[in-house]
Order: structure tokens, then sequence, then C-alpha cells
């Protein structure tokens, strides 16, 4: 079982440098991209999430001060997930680093109690969605459907 996204598998985590294309611009992890597309109208928060020079962690502590697109609800949020994984595991090397995890049950595991798409491993309570779209994507990848 991978239990969080730490060490040998720090690659997993949304902050993971990789090339994220979606609505025609760059994003450098799937965390900045993600964040991007909460005010995905908004020109100027989308230089600030594609800008290479603002971490992960500094565009995700900015969104809180964003104002939210009008649709962004657990669907939204699933769905357009679900879509910047996939991109991220069509890349190399990401798609065979996924692939050789085989079937372990992937956990997003983590200490900032994000019980939504994680599991809080203080208290061991969460959705871990993350964690399962990882591993659907795996699934279908394995299946030759992506």
């Amino acid at each position: 079982m991978i239990k969080e996204f730490q060490g040998n598998y720090r690659w997993l985590s949304n902050f993971a440098p990789v090339d994220i294309v979606i609505r025609d611009k760059a994003y450098p992890s799937v965390e900045h991209a993600y964040m991007a597309m909460k005010a995905p109208d908004n020109a100027d928060w989308q230089s600030f999430c594609s800008n290479k020079s603002n971490s992960a962690g500094k565009v995700k502590k900015a969104s809180k001060f964003i104002q939210l697109r009008p649709d962004w609800d657990d669907n939204c949020r699933l769905t357009l997930m679900k879509l910047l994984l996939k991109l991220k595991f069509s890349q190399k090397p990401f798609r065979s680093k996924l692939i050789s995890t085989g079937n372990q049950n992937i956990q997003e595991g983590n200490y900032w109690n994000d019980k939504f798409f994680g599991i809080c491993l203080k208290t061991g309570e969460g959705e871990n969605h993350l964690g399962r779209l990882i591993m659907n994507i795996r699934d279908q990848i394995n299946n030759g459907v992506l």
C-alpha cells in the first residue's frame, strides 16, 4: 500500500513538476493547473498560475483569495482533477511509474486534514478521491483504454 505521496512516491503528488496544457495554456504542475481552473476567466490569475517561478504551494495558498467560478462544486472538482491526472500520467516517466505500482492501494495520506482528496493520517478519515482517481487511471492504462 502506498500510504502517502512522500519519499519514493513523491512523484504522485500534484506538486510534482510536469507540463500540463489546458485551455491552450501551459502550467508547471497539476496543482498549478487545478488552481488556475478555479477562476479560468481571470487573466491575471491565469498568468500567476502559469508562472514557473511561483511554487505550487504559493499558488495553492493564493487561491484562497480568488473568486471561484460559479460551478465549482464536488463534481466540477473531480472531473477537472481526473482530466489533469490523465494529462500527467500520459507522460513519461509518470506513466511507467504508475504502472510499476502494480495493484497497490494508493492513498493520499496527509497531515493537513484534507478528507476530500485524501486521508487524514491523524484520524484515518477521508474519501481519498485523489488516490482513487489515480488507481482508476492506472486501471485504464493497464486495460489499454488510456
